[in-house]
């Protein structure tokens, strides 16, 4: 009961000194406790978080450098192939109008040398048919004119002399008439 009356006694706004001290001894051995060992594996945790999100940052961008650099190179590729596909391109047409100028050189040379072909066949046909003319024209003549004289005139040498005389006459007549 002395403990009661020691207690009434004391006022509830003050803090009893046992329990302070023996608060504040528990509360310095929680602490080193925790400084010693639990702060140190949480500084450490925090640490290397910090140190794997700096990494990742720093990844980051060297994926982001590193990409750029890739879409630069393949930017300056792209233009490239362009260029060379507007080239190729520019060239198959230069080589085209060549060839196409070419084909129409060898078309007209071709288209020539026919026309000048079908101009000597006609030329030689034209000839052969004068001189196949000229001999029927000469025989007829001849035979009409056997038939007119009354002679025959198979020997060439007669031939020849009334075809002569026929044709003289005919000149003869061409130039009256004039």
């Amino acid at each position: 009961m002395m403990y009661l009356a020691a207690e009434e006694a004391q006022s509830p706004l003050l803090p009893v000194w046992p329990e302070i001290v023996i608060g504040l001894i528990c509360f310095g051995i929680i602490f080193f406790v925790f400084s010693k060992k639990l702060l140190p594996v949480i500084n450490k945790a925090l640490e290397e978080r910090r140190e794997a999100i700096e990494g990742g940052i720093e990844k980051a961008e060297a994926a982001q450098t590193e990409a750029q650099s890739v879409l630069e190179q393949y930017k300056a590729q792209l233009a490239e192939a362009r260029h060379e596909a507007a080239r190729l391109r520019q060239e198959a047409q230069e080589q085209g109008a060549v060839i196409i100028q070419e084909m129409k050189a060898e078309g007209q040379r071709q288209r020539e040398e026919i026309i000048a072909a079908g101009h000597a066949q006609i030329e030689a046909d034209r000839k052969a048919a004068a001189s196949a003319l000229r001999q029927d024209v000469g025989k007829l003549a001849t035979d009409l004119a056997g038939k007119l004289v009354g002679e025959s005139l198979q020997d060439h040498a007669r031939q020849s002399g009334t075809v002569d005389r026929f044709l003289d006459e005919l000149e003869a007549k061409a130039e009256a008439a004039r």
